[in-house]
């Protein structure tokens, strides 16, 4: 993979080998003027406050100085820094919308591995930027590389440098799913619950054993593993059962009635049954959306690149499911478009509206638990009411091919199947589906295939990623 990478997802690389002080001076200060101009001369000449950004980060070694230098960067250009220090993905953008700031950073690389490190940024509403204004402040980015500073964001004279406040924002995150009608942590403390926690060493240990004991978890049930937020991930930071062998053992070991992993950011939440048995992350949604739809009525959006169980529980609903482009900002803007009461990805991320508008595991957590306490089912229970499904993930290498010709030419062979063109190419049949999606970072396009039975899953990946060869 590439040292640095570039997109409308944000900017992330390798600390050192490629993301450095000049790139994220670069970048934050584009964004920084990005923000100045969004926030709008009008309101400064109506005496508005200065603009704020809240800037938040995960447990990653490189996270203080990168935070440090991300902050004097945007004080520099002007703005005022809200610091919310160690916090989630979803926390950081429940504060842009408590504090009515200009937009947010995140610094954290997701799931890639410790050595790596990111710029998340997010608009005045606490979501991420659309590809269109992805693209201006990448565009900005690019037109100071030269320059010692970015033309683009002149920065701030002596007396018009921004200030700095901090401000913890956790317990704010945690008192709004409370909130929530839905929930009831005297329901969820009444079931005595055992769990297994697997923070990846990371801002998620310190989260959801808080959230964990505001739900009325028994602080002596909750079984802390790689808790610690070291920044030095104990496994591979993806949530994948190749990468929990040792949890799954932990939550079997102690008896739990289940386990909840997440990623060192905190946005994608993975379970692991009473047992010990990994429950796919394609199912965190879909677990999520049985639960709402007890109580709401609506629409659910999720990308192409999911699981069609979604569709089979809301068919038992009589609810709609609507598909969008892979990338969570396509899902957001999706479910506004449909009025959706709840959406989600499935890499085990989960949307709710009434909350924010961002993947947030700590709502996934408490949807979970609620939905056991209710219904007095243990997490296996559920799991086998749940539709049954396997999907298979390939890429395969194009060289110097047109991927746009070649995804072409497949959905046009196919063009008296059910085709989707939204987001590459995804082809319905009655066995399962296929999605065919270029990369933007490698010159390979991606195979996902799904199926009631793995072996058929394998066999439709294999044989689309023939076709697109042979094309």
């Amino acid at each position: 993979m590439a040292a640095l990478v570039v997109s409308i997802s944000g900017i992330r690389g390798i600390v050192g080998d490629g993301l450095n002080p000049e790139v994220l001076v670069r970048f934050v200060a584009a964004y920084a003027a990005w923000c100045r101009e969004k926030a709008g001369a009008a309101g400064e000449r109506q005496g508005a406050a200065r603009p704020a950004v809240v800037v938040g980060r995960d447990a990653r070694v490189s996270g203080p100085v990168y935070a440090e230098i991300t902050m004097s960067t945007l004080q520099a250009a002007g703005l005022d820094v809200i610091n919310a220090g160690l916090a989630t993905t979803p926390t950081v953008e429940l504060a842009v919308i408590r504090e009515r700031a200009a937009g947010g950073i995140i610094l954290s690389a997701s799931h890639n591995p410790a050595e790596w490190n990111a710029l998340k940024l997010l608009g005045p509403t606490g979501e991420f930027l659309t590809p269109e204004e992805a693209g201006d402040v990448i565009a900005r980015a690019e037109a100071g590389s030269a320059a010692a500073a970015p033309a683009a964001a002149p920065w701030a004279a002596w007396n018009a440098l921004g200030g700095r406040a901090q401000r913890d924002y956790l317990d704010e995150h945690i008192d709004q799913i409370l909130a929530l009608p839905e929930i009831n942590p005297e329901a969820i403390a009444a079931r005595d619950f055992r769990v297994v926690v697997d923070g990846v060493n990371s801002v998620g240990g310190v989260a959801i054993p808080a959230l964990l004991r505001r739900l009325g978890v028994a602080a002596e049930n909750i079984i802390e593993v790689n808790c610690e937020p070291t920044g030095l991930f104990a496994h591979p930071a993806e949530p994948l059962p190749e990468n929990l062998i040792d949890t799954c053992r932990v939550v079997e070991r102690e008896g739990a009635d289940l386990g909840i992993v997440v990623d060192p950011d905190a946005d994608r939440l993975a379970l692991i049954e009473d047992g010990g048995r990994y429950m796919s992350e394609e199912l965190t949604q879909v677990i999520a959306a049985d639960f709402w739809w007890r109580h709401h009525t609506g629409p659910f959006v999720t990308n192409l690149s999911s699981s069609r169980a979604i569709e089979d529980v809301a068919a038992q609903y009589g609810q709609q499911v609507f598909r969008s482009a892979v990338g969570e900002i396509n899902v957001v803007e999706e479910m506004k478009r449909r009025g959706a009461v709840l959406g989600g990805e499935g890499n085990g991320g989960v949307i709710l509206p009434a909350l924010h508008y961002g993947r947030d595991a700590l709502v996934g957590v408490a949807f979970t638990l609620q939905h056991l306490a209710t219904e007095g089912v243990s997490l296996s229970e559920l799991r086998s009411r749940m539709p049954v499904y396997h999907i298979v993930k390939m890429k395969t290498d194009i060289g110097d091919r047109d991927a746009d010709a070649l995804l072409g030419q497949m959905a046009r062979r196919y063009s008296g199947a059910r085709v989707s063109t939204v987001d590459g190419v995804k082809v319905d049949l009655d066995e399962g589906w296929v999605h065919m999606r270029k990369s933007n970072t490698e010159p390979i396009i991606r195979v996902y295939a799904e199926a009631g039975a793995r072996d058929v899953a394998a066999e439709l990946g294999q044989r689309f990623m023939a076709e697109l060869l042979e094309a």
